[in-house]
């Protein structure tokens, strides 16, 4: 078994090696440890949740969702719709303004929804029954579709894994295949672009020209106000130096403690520990399909059979199983459309496993593995699903970087043998994964879709008709199917469902529910 202690070994040593961080303007700043590094700005051209969580710093939404995940108006004021339901008309807020003075105009709106669609699933699904996107005026603009979209509120408010956050029209008309790097938002906070040093520290200050909404803050809606002037992100990867920095009040909050220093955590007078999204996390493996081995579903299906959830838990997240649990579905455990696909599919079984690779024909090929040094939540899962393929007879290759490296090179296209990736492992929130239109997981896009690639019609087709299906049990039935056969075709494999558990210092008041660490509510008691 793979212990995560192998991967982050820091002993008392390491805790004295806290960072010294200056103390003289403690009152207005917040001092925060992401859960990593941030390597790519651009929260519209990489799903990663450390720029996700970024992107809510800086940016503002048309829609947000309150805590029974509905769909509620942040940047406009509300919308009307046709009878027909072809129609929709948007009005903005007034006195809604970028960083840099500029007026948000209803061109900077139809310009990030269209860059956002074009890289979204959703945000797909929605294009293809556009008809015209058009500007009224400044204030207002309406969307003409080909034929009622039932989730157009729903899909304006995702609020996890790739959010749709409003940019100027000129940063946002950019080619969506390549990341800006221009952070011109019109949220809460302004990006300091001179302070920025990856793999260090990101700097954010309070923007005095956001006008938050009256209604109180509730998960990505509602009055979004900063109380602090400043937020500094310190990159801290070694899990030891972040606890101590934590207990000496060098930083203030410390976004996702390492399991093995939790106990220590909970026994500290002056730290809180809370879990902010209930129903928390999926891990998923992904195999690239577009590449030998894994072009081939019989292998892929191989390796699906050798996967033991628990052992990928318990090299992650710890021995309390209150903290995690399995997941035998692409549909999270909490989300409408979980069923348990049983241990017939994934029954960890390293013969049976071994003997499905035989008859697909394995030729030896040599698996690249991408995975993180600097990641807990990750890195742990890279080595476990390396020792188990090795057990089976694959030729492993188990390429360890930093996680900004995995990051950048998931997105390389081409073979092993030039810089490409055969395999890598992420986690993501289960309100992002929780029906089969914002779901990257269960969808077939192929060239256009998520890392990895994997292709299929019948998902494609499946989804669209679960999109339109008006009757609830025709949506649950497609879903259901749907979820069978992308598990079936090994599109990603679960590997667990966890909880994290936040800790902060006890004068941290304000900290929400939600999929991502907000930065407004916050306040020093």
């Amino acid at each position: 078994m793979i212990h995560r202690r192998t991967l982050f070994a820091a002993g008392a040593a390491g805790m004295l090696a806290a960072p010294a961080v200056a103390q003289n303007t403690r009152a207005t700043t917040l001092r925060f440890v992401p859960q990593a590094n941030l390597s790519v700005l651009d929260p519209i051209f990489t799903t990663a949740t450390v720029t996700g969580n970024h992107g809510f710093h800086i940016f503002d939404t048309l829609y947000g969702v309150d805590a029974d995940l509905k769909p509620k108006p942040q940047m406009v004021e509300g919308q009307e719709t046709s009878s027909d339901g072809l129609t929709w008309k948007f009005r903005l807020r007034e006195g809604l303004r970028f960083h840099d003075g500029s007026p948000v105009r209803s061109a900077d709106c139809i310009a990030s929804i269209t860059r956002w669609c074009a890289r979204e699933p959703v945000g797909q699904l929605l294009a293809r029954v556009v008809e015209q996107w058009r500007a009224v005026d400044d204030r207002n603009f309406e969307v003409r579709l080909k034929r009622p979209f039932p989730l157009m509120l729903d899909a304006l408010a995702k609020p996890d894994s790739s959010v749709l956050f409003v940019m100027p029209e000129r940063v946002a008309s950019s080619d969506p295949a390549r990341a800006v790097t221009e952070m011109v938002g019109s949220g809460p906070y302004r990006f300091i672009a001179g302070e920025y040093n990856s793999g260090s520290r990101v700097v954010y200050e309070k923007f005095d020209g956001y006008v938050p909404r009256s209604e109180a803050p509730a998960w990505t809606s509602g009055g979004k106000v900063a109380h602090f002037q400043r937020i500094e992100w310190h990159i801290l990867p070694d899990a030891a130096t972040a606890a101590a920095a934590l207990q000496n009040g060098e930083v203030d909050w410390w976004e996702r403690p390492h399991p093995d220093l939790q106990p220590l955590l909970a026994r500290a007078r002056d730290i809180r520990r809370e879990v902010t999204d209930p129903l928390g996390r999926l891990a998923v493996m992904r195999m690239n399909c577009l590449h030998p081995p894994f072009d081939d579903v019989r292998v892929r299906r191989a390796i699906r059979l050798s996967v033991a959830q628990e052992e990928y838990m318990r090299a992650s997240r710890g021995d309390n199983p209150d903290d995690w649990s399995i997941c035998r579905s692409l549909w999270p455990r909490g989300t409408p459309y979980h069923r348990d696909e049983g241990e017939a599919m994934m029954p960890g079984d390293l013969d049976r496993a071994r003997a499905a690779l035989r008859e697909a024909g394995y030729a030896n090929q040599r698996v690249v593995i991408i995975n993180p040094t600097d990641f807990p939540d990750i890195g742990p899962l890279g080595q476990v699903t390396a020792d188990r393929m090795k057990r089976i007879g694959v030729n492993v290759d188990l390429a360890e970087s930093d996680w900004g490296t995995v990051v950048q090179r998931r997105g390389n296209r081409e073979t092993v043998d030039r810089g490409g990736w055969s395999v890598l492992h992420t986690t993501g929130g289960a309100t992002a994964w929780a029906n089969p239109a914002l779901s990257f997981l269960v969808r077939g896009q192929g060239q256009n879709g998520w890392f990895g690639w994997w292709e299929s019609r019948r998902a494609e087709e499946l989804a669209e008709a679960w999109l339109f299906a008006t009757d609830p049990e025709r949506q649950k039935a497609l879903a259901t199917e749907l979820g069978h056969h992308a598990l079936e075709d090994a599109s990603f494999v679960p590997l667990g469902q966890f909880v994290i558990r936040t800790a902060f210092r006890r004068d941290i008041t304000g900290i929400l529910q939600g999929s991502s660490p907000y930065p407004w509510n916050l306040r020093r008691a």
